[in-house]
């Protein structure tokens, strides 16, 4: 993932909801949401990457639920592990998020945030490799834990609720949907294929030239000169009754104009107990 925005029990009858774009180069397969079995058999729920087998967002048995990001690092690309594998780590385990971040090796790989839930216990968390106060500065991989409370919060290629334009934008939409209680309603759904780049006053400062800033400043990215762009969008939304719905859309880059089409939608429902 590379945007997302998501509100924790920050509205009544809603106990979960997130809204995330991927992006990725298109030539990456992957293989869009379903459900699916981890390595040891864990079932999951998620879309996968068919190159190293993780995935970016997912949910697991014993209400297990996990999304990540990369962060944006202008230096040469870490060659490590997958950093996929981390949320299918966390779905695969049943220890809290603070054995989990104790079992971890920052160093394995390049710049993440993990956010973790456990929907039963009520428990969430962000962990990280990189300084939340200077996620982009050259740096010694280190263990970065924190809780994460109620509220709406977001997470693109910096760190946790970093104030990015497209991650205020979503956010936004998100606290607009849940006023409205209509967690579909265009302004959510519009603000994931909002192709509008940032002001360049307000541009992030992450180490790569501003031209390569404005085009990843858009809450849905195109970029044809390097096939890259966001693959899939996500709608995950978890009901006071327990039952969590997801909804994917996936994209063609070739595509002129971007769009949540029922064609390229993938649904699947699920009872949290």
């Amino acid at each position: 993932m590379c945007l997302i925005a998501f509100a924790i029990d920050a509205a009544p009858g809603v106990p979960l909801l997130v809204a995330a774009n991927r992006d990725e180069y298109w030539a990456r397969p992957t293989a869009a949401l379903h459900r699916w079995a981890l390595d040891d058999g864990t079932p999951v729920i998620a879309g996968r990457d068919l190159r190293d087998g993780g995935t970016w967002l997912g949910l697991g048995p014993r209400g297990r639920i996990a999304w990540l990001t990369n962060v944006r690092q202008p230096a040469a690309e870490h060659r490590g592990r997958s950093r996929g594998e981390l949320v299918s780590r966390w779905l695969q385990s049943d220890t809290d998020s603070t054995g989990f971040v104790e079992a971890l090796d920052p160093a394995a790989y390049a710049g993440f945030n993990l956010v973790v839930g456990d929907l039963h216990r009520g428990e969430w968390a962000w962990i990280g490799n990189r300084r939340p106060d200077a996620p982009h500065a050259e740096q010694a991989p280190e263990r970065h834990w924190r809780a994460i409370g109620p509220g709406v919060h977001t997470l693109s290629n910096a760190t946790l609720n970093t104030p990015w334009p497209k991650a205020r934008r979503l956010a936004k939409a998100l606290g607009d949907a849940l006023d409205s209680r209509d967690e579909q309603a265009m302004p959510l759904t519009g603000a994931l294929i909002d192709t509008t780049p940032a002001a360049d006053a307000e541009l992030p400062r992450t180490g790569v030239p501003d031209t390569v800033e404005r085009v990843l400043s858009s809450p849905f990215v195109r970029w044809p000169d390097q096939a890259y762009g966001t693959r899939c969008s996500t709608l995950l939304r978890l009901g006071a009754d327990g039952e969590l719905r997801i909804d994917e859309w996936t994209h063609d880059g070739a595509a002129a104009t971007p769009a949540l089409s029922a064609q390229a939608h993938r649904q699947e429902r699920v009872r949290v107990t």
